[in-house]
C-alpha cells in the first residue's frame, strides 16, 4: 500500500502565523484514523488521557471493527503477553473511559491482540520510553537563583521565582 503525498502548504497556509503542530497535520491523521475504523481521532492521539496513564502503558488501540448492525463495535487494543491479565481485569472500566471520549456505548466489546499490529512499523515491545532519570541542579545554579529570589516575603512566590531563576540560568544559550 503505497500513501498519498501530503498536499503542499499555500502561500495563504503560510501567512498565518503560528499555529498548533496538529491543526497542521490534523487532516492526515483523521483520514488515516478513519481507515481504521476510529471515528474519532481524539481517541487515537490522546489515548493516555482517555484510558489513563498507567492503561496507556500497557496498552495500544489497533482498529475498530463494527458489525452488522452498526452499533456495538470492538475494539481491538495490543497489549504485552505480561500485562493481559491485568489488562482483562480493567476492561470494563477502560470500556467506560472509552465510551465517554465518544459520548455514547460506541464499544462494546474489547478484545486484547499480543501479536504486532498491521498497520504500524515493526511490532514494537515497548509502548512508553523509561522515565528519564531527574537531573539533580548544580549547586552554584541553586545558590544563584536562591540570591535572586531573596527579598521576597512570601514564600510560595519566593519558591516560584527560585524556580523561575533556575530555569532561566540552566537553559542551553543559543
Amino acid at each position: 500500500m503505497s500513501r498519498k503525498p501530503l498536499p503542499t502548504p499555500s502561500a495563504d497556509h503560510r501567512m498565518r502565523g503560528f499555529e498548533p503542530a496538529f491543526g497542521l497535520m490534523k487532516e492526515a491523521v483523521r483520514s488515516a484514523g478513519e481507515s481504521r475504523g476510529f471515528a474519532v481521532a481524539r481517541l487515537l492521539t490522546h489515548w493516555a488521557e482517555a484510558v489513563g496513564e498507567e492503561l496507556a502503558r500497557k496498552t495500544r488501540p489497533v482498529k475498530i471493527g463494527y458489525g452488522k448492525g452498526g452499533m456495538g463495535a470492538t475494539l481491538t487494543l495490543l497489549v504485552k503477553a505480561a500485562e493481559a491479565p491485568m489488562v482483562q481485569m480493567a476492561l470494563p472500566r477502560l470500556k467506560e473511559r472509552v465510551n465517554a471520549v465518544y459520548g455514547y456505548n460506541a464499544i462494546s466489546h474489547i478484545h486484547l491482540t499480543q501479536t504486532a499490529a498491521t498497520g504500524f512499523a515493526e511490532g514494537q515491545a515497548e509502548f512508553a520510553p523509561a522515565p528519564k532519570p531527574a537531573k539533580s541542579p548544580d549547586p552554584a545554579t541553586t545558590a544563584q537563583a536562591q540570591a535572586a529570589a531573596e527579598g521576597v516575603a512570601d514564600p510560595s512566590l519566593r519558591s516560584a521565582l527560585e524556580q523561575l531563576a533556575q530555569n532561566i540560568l540552566t537553559r542551553p544559550r543559543s
